[in-house]
This record gives structure tokens, sequence and C-alpha cells, in this order.
């Protein structure tokens, strides 16, 4: 049964210091998602050189092993605009569920496209606040119980907030 974890990251740091315990603790670049705001200052974080995310180039030009190096290395980065709410950059599986069909369904609402990948509503909402005010959505897909407890441990020793797990939802093609 798979799971997704959850979290609000309140700054790049932050969001960079979990991501990077996450991949020290083995986890997939391809489990790990990444959602915040596009606001200039931001766009340092988007890209590596080396990557699998030659699209990140478009982003934020070549970033050193410095700062923003962290999340490079997650699959699939790219920026994406949501219609009445703005432009994003994400990575991971949500970068393909943001910009498919659950933002299709969302009929331009962030809080929408959530609830599209299985966050309940009031979650959701609370989270759309929180990332339309300058947080990183953090999300991790864990098969196993000792995976979930493992993913928000790791939130928790970096003092995320907001975190939570729900079961996976499958984005129809």
């Amino acid at each position: 049964m798979t799971k997704a974890v959850f979290c609000i990251a309140k700054s790049t740091e932050q969001a960079e210091l979990i991501v990077s315990n996450l991949k020290t603790a083995k986890f997939s670049n391809n489990d790990i998602s990444v959602l915040f705001p596009d606001k200039g200052s931001t766009r340092d974080f988007a890209y590596e050189k080396h990557t699998k995310a030659p699209e990140g180039a478009a982003i934020g030009g070549a970033v050193g092993l410095g700062s923003g190096a962290v999340l490079g290395w997650l699959a699939g980065i790219g920026s994406l605009a949501i219609p009445g709410i703005g432009p994003f950059i994400a990575a991971g599986p949500i970068m393909g569920a943001l910009s498919g069909a659950a933002v299709g369904a969302a009929a331009g609402s962030l809080g929408g496209a959530l609830i599209g990948l299985g966050i309940p509503e009031y979650e959701a909402k609370r989270y759309e606040g929180k990332i339309i005010g300058g947080c990183a959505l953090i999300s991790v897909h864990a098969a196993s119980s000792e995976a979930i407890d493992q993913v928000k441990e790791i939130f928790e020793q970096a003092n995320a907030e907001d975190i939570s797990s729900t079961e996976e939802a499958s984005v129809n093609a």
C-alpha cells in the first residue's frame, strides 16, 4: 500500500535540508516532490549541472555545488503556471501530476489540484495558502510503514510544519 507523506517547509533552505536528509536516507529522487512559488529568488534552487533535469536550465541557469544544488538532484524539475494563481517550480512526480490531469480538473485552483492528488480538502486548502505565501510543499512516496515513519521523522527533525500522510491517488491519463 503506497502512501504519500507531506509537509510544509518555511524556506528554501529548510526544503533543501529536508531533501538532502531524504537523499542521505536513500529515498529515490523519483519518490520526492517539491512545489513552491516561482518568486525570482527561488530560481537558484532549480538546477545543477549533470542532473537529469536539463529543463531546469531555462528556469535558473547553472548553480554550483552550494545552495540549490540539492534540488537539482530531483527528477523532472520545471516551471508551470496555474491559471489565476501564478508561476510555480515543481520537481518530482508532482510535476507531471500538476501539469496534467490534476490541474485540468482543478480549473485554476492549486487547492483543487492538490485534492486531485489525493490530499484531503481541508489539508489541501491549508497547504494552498502556505505555498502561495512562499512556503514549499514536500511530498514523499513511501511503500511501507517503516518508510512512512522514517519520512515523518526526517520532517520532524527539520521542524517542518503540517506533516500528514494520505493514500496515493493515481492520475489517469
